[in-house]
């Protein structure tokens, strides 16, 4: 065996599962091998909104994300046609909002100081799985590990070879950086800064929102605005996110331009998907995330929580087919939290009238609040590595 676990994708899950293997059975690190196709700090389209949950389970590892250049956002607005109500946290951030090739570089250094060999420029090919391991062939050779998971993201290779014709349920995301409103200020001059998401899309056929966000490039302040589309009602007929984007940000002032545009794709956590094979396990996007905003660092992050443990399982018991371990993700705090999300998005984006979102985002904001607190947020504290 070139390694005895061997993790495809330099994301934040499969940086997650190698930091919390190495962690749990640190004599294993030096025999955890990770594949990343680019070469870091890789550009990567993400709104790179980092929760409390994220946040805590980066605490679990001893790691401190204040070292990576961030925005943070006090106040966050829940808003259906520009009205809602907002969260305010004026002690602690609500959102903390990075730049993913900052963010996964950061980590990525963080993994290797651990003794996690990682290579950078490495494109995986194809996966055989066989009774005695996985054969993964990439464009600089064959290695042979005796587990691999498969953290490359929704349109990874790894889903693709070893479950194909597995139903794939695709959300869509459009995202554009635009500078701020006001002529820009050093970021340690400005005041409180907002978050909003605005579900006005959801009448259209749309199933999710449009996000405003503060951010930073190289210490500059600047706003990533963006749509999301669970893809709920996909053989609808319905308007192009690009038109609703556009619509959306001419009312803030800003001409939508092609150039800086940017789209990818989630793939969302649905109960029903499978997240394994004999010696081979899917994490973050490649097994599903949350479907309700399409929140993936905090869950990645989580997933590779859950990895780890199968892979430590699976060394101590000498079974390498991962029998239960969709039951365990299932019954862990991320699996628990994750199916609330599909739960949710079930109802808040199925009942698309008007009427019935005024009366969600406008009039019943303590029952909202509540259902967040107990089913939404803070399941990173019942994590447990």
């Amino acid at each position: 065996m070139d390694c005895e676990v061997l993790i495809i994708g330099g994301g934040p899950a499969g940086l997650s599962t190698a930091l919390h293997l190495s962690k749990i059975v640190p004599h294993l690190a030096s025999r955890i091998l990770l594949l990343e196709k680019e070469r870091y700090p890789r550009p990567k389209l993400c709104a790179g909104g980092l929760t409390v949950d994220a946040e805590t389970l980066l605490e679990l590892l001893g790691l401190d994300v204040r070292e990576v250049p961030h925005m943070d956002a006090n106040t966050v607005r829940f808003d259906f046609e520009g009205k809602g109500f907002r969260i305010t946290n004026h002690k602690h951030h609500t959102l903390r909002v990075i730049r993913r090739d900052e963010f996964d570089a950061w980590l990525a250094k963080k993994a290797e100081s651990s003794g996690v060999e990682i290579r950078q420029g490495v494109t995986v090919k194809d996966l055989r799985p066989d009774s005695d391991g996985v054969t993964v062939v990439t464009d600089k050779g064959e290695f042979r590990a005796r587990i691999v998971i498969g953290a490359d993201g929704s349109n990874g290779v790894t889903r693709r070879h070893v479950l194909p014709g597995e139903p794939l349920y695709t959300a869509r995301v459009l995202e554009v950086i635009t500078p701020v409103n006001a002529p820009a200020q050093p970021l340690s001059a400005r005041g409180d800064e907002q978050a909003a998401f605005d579900f006005s899309p959801i009448p259209h056929s749309i199933s999710g929102y449009t996000w405003d966000f503060p951010t930073q490039i190289k210490g500059q302040p600047m706003r990533c605005r963006g749509i999301y589309d669970t893809n709920l009602f996909s053989g609808q007929k319905r308007p192009a996110l690009k038109q609703l984007l556009r619509e959306e940000m001419s009312r803030q002032g800003f001409t939508l331009n092609d150039s800086e545009l940017g789209g990818f794709p989630i793939r969302c956590f649905d109960p029903s998907s499978r997240v394994s094979v004999p010696r081979v396990l899917l994490a973050g996007d490649a097994a599903g995330t949350d479907p309700l905003f399409g929140e993936g660092i905090s869950f990645a992050l989580g997933y590779g929580i859950w990895a780890a443990r199968e892979a430590v399982r699976a060394f101590s018991s000498g079974d390498y087919s991962f029998r239960g371990s969709k039951f365990r993700l299932a019954r862990s705090a991320l699996g628990q939290a994750l199916f609330a999300r599909w739960f949710i998005a079930n109802i808040v984006y199925v009942f698309k009238w008007r009427w019935f979102q005024i009366l969600l985002w406008r009039a019943l904001k303590p029952v909202i609040i509540l259902v967040a607190w107990l089913f939404i947020l803070n399941w990173a504290r019942r994590t447990r590595v």
